[in-house]
């Protein structure tokens, strides 16, 4: 029985691996290795390997076949082998770059053009590269074709985004931008760790959540929404019911009653969509604890802010904002979308009453990503809807090596939901307010 390379991911080969991104830089005849590497895989595209084959002896013989004449050293062999090797059973020239838990964000602009992210720097990887256009495109479809799903936004196994455009659309060749997640920022201390908050803030944002406050994470593209919102989710309790709504399954919750929900996009013949107001309606008759929808863009706000004011207390959801008053406006303008018969005034007014907590996360200059501030709903200001913030960063200005310079600071007094928290029992939140923590 044949098989085509795309079958073959149950292959496991023994050869020891080298690490190509370390040792790409030391090899002498880098032009040399990428021809090679291009001859090899050209070689084996359309090729049919025995199902029972032998995968290592397989692509040794295709590298004795066509290396024969260089002298090359067993590093580079080794380096060869490990090009090929991803090729059929991993994902080409990402490989490598999705398995290092260091990089944040891969992004492909061209064959030669690869970007990544560390730490909030963005720096172009110069050790890993592509054939042609085409050597993307098949990179692409062997990225989605698990997944059995068309190219556009959507989520890897591990939860990372992938979004790829290709020509035409994409006029100067094939895009691929995946956004990775470090499974240690699940983690509030982890957080904390980095200065992306106190733990002041952490304990107050803890205390929010076991209290049931619904909370809003705002924040503008890659300031990290989804990251801050798995480590809010964790804090709810083991024997609550949490119904999560998404584009694409992102979220990583422990808890052991959990219901995953996730929209579905309108097939050839444009029928079958499943939008997040579809299943944030139907999420109503699933009998929540808890609602954590990823990410409101639309109509489906009018149907979150009624399920707040209808006893679910304690969901939480992102929007993509500039800050709280921006998320606030962006809010009343989605529910308006919604076609709902009611004045700007009761709408305002809808909000305020369902929204207890707004969180904003920044990426700020230097990459790093901090939460920049936590306000409250306290009211009205005339007819605008009243934040008052309980904890800020203030940027004092950038140092010689370009980092942000800033303080956290806290709101004098106590604030407005304090009440609650202490009715939960997270009575030593008041102790944050008194200076009584520092």
């Amino acid at each position: 029985m044949k098989s085509n390379l795309r079958d073959l991911f149950e292959y496991e080969i023994n050869m020891p691996k080298v690490n190509m991104l370390n040792d790409y830089e030391i090899f002498k005849d880098k032009e040399l290795l990428d021809t090679l590497r291009t001859r090899i895989v050209e070689n084996i595209i359309d090729t049919n390997i025995p199902k029972d084959a032998n995968i290592s002896e397989f692509i040794n013989n295709e590298i004795d076949h066509s290396v024969e004449g260089y002298d090359l050293t067993n590093l580079e062999r080794s380096h060869l082998y490990n090009l090929i090797d991803n090729e059929i059973n991993g994902y080409g020239p990402l490989t490598e770059l999705l398995e290092d838990k260091n990089i944040t964000e891969i992004m492909v602009n061209s064959p030669h053009e690869i970007y990544i992210e560390i730490d909030g720097n963005l720096v172009k990887d110069e050790s890993v590269s592509f054939i042609n256009d085409e050597h993307i495109i098949r990179t692409i479809q062997r990225l989605i074709e698990p997944m059995g799903r068309t190219i556009d936004a959507n989520s890897l196994k591990d939860g990372s985004r992938i979004n790829a455009v290709i020509p035409p659309l994409a006029t100067k060749g094939p895009v691929i931008t995946i956004r990775k997640f470090k499974e240690s920022m699940n983690n509030i201390n982890e957080l904390i760790r980095v200065g992306s908050l106190t733990p002041e803030m952490a304990e107050f944002l803890e205390a929010s959540v076991k209290s049931k406050l619904n909370i809003i994470v705002c924040g503008g593209t890659g300031s990290g929404k989804t990251t801050l919102l798995n480590v809010l989710s964790s804090f709810i309790g083991e024997s609550e019911r949490i119904v999560t709504i998404e584009d694409a399954a992102e979220l990583k919750l422990s808890q052991p009653h959990v219901i995953s929900l996730e929209t579905r996009t309108t097939n050839y013949e444009k029928s079958g969509e499943i939008t997040i107001r579809d299943l944030v309606r139907n999420s109503l008759r699933m009998r929540p604890d808890r609602i954590i929808v990823g990410e409101v863009r639309g109509k489906e706000a009018f149907d979150m802010l009624q399920a707040m004011n209808t006893g679910h207390e304690g969901s939480l959801t992102t929007l993509h904002a500039n800050g709280g008053v921006d998320a606030l406006h962006r809010l009343e303008t989605m529910v308006l979308m919604a076609n709902i018969d009611l004045p700007v005034k009761a709408v305002r007014e809808y909000i305020q009453s369902a929204i207890n907590l707004v969180v904003n996360i920044d990426r700020l200059s230097d990459g790093k990503r901090k939460v920049t501030s936590i306000s409250e709903i306290i009211g009205f200001d005339e007819d605008e809807i009243k934040l008052h913030d309980i904890f800020m960063f203030k940027q004092l200005g950038i140092t010689d090596k370009g980092e942000v310079n800033g303080v956290y600071m806290k709101m004098k007094g106590s604030p407005k939901c304090l009440e609650r928290l202490v009715s939960y029992g997270y009575s030593n939140i008041k102790d944050i307010f008194n200076n009584k923590k520092g």
